[in-house]
């Protein structure tokens, strides 16, 4: 019996609730980058931050190329760059509404 949809968001939603997968999707937006260049600009050690990328790889967010020695990761589509995009929009009105109640509770004093 195939996964309701609503119960393969809720999977995929689960899959990116992860600060390191998040900020690798982010600094990825900029363009492919080697593993050692995602390890200087991430405080994690080399092994976690391996099953990270390898949970994303499987999920298909990312991918994984060799170049010599070296593995370079890149998003696997523009939507996943939009999707990051989307959420900072959606966060953005959050804190802004989280900002006018603030206020008015301020004034309400």
């Amino acid at each position: 019996m195939p996964v309701p949809l609503y119960q393969a968001k809720a999977e995929f939603f689960r899959m990116l609730g992860h600060p390191v997968r998040i900020r690798v999707l982010e600094l990825l937006q900029a363009g492919p980058m080697p593993v050692r260049d995602l390890l200087a600009d991430i405080d994690i050690e080399p092994s976690s931050l391996s099953q990270q990328l390898a949970q994303l790889r499987r999920s298909g967010l990312v991918t994984a190329t060799r170049e010599g020695s070296t593995v370079v990761y890149a998003l696997a589509g523009a939507d996943v760059a939009e999707l990051l995009r989307t959420a900072r929009r959606i966060l953005t009105e959050m804190i802004q509404d989280q900002g006018v109640l603030l206020a008015e509770l301020r004034a309400a004093d």
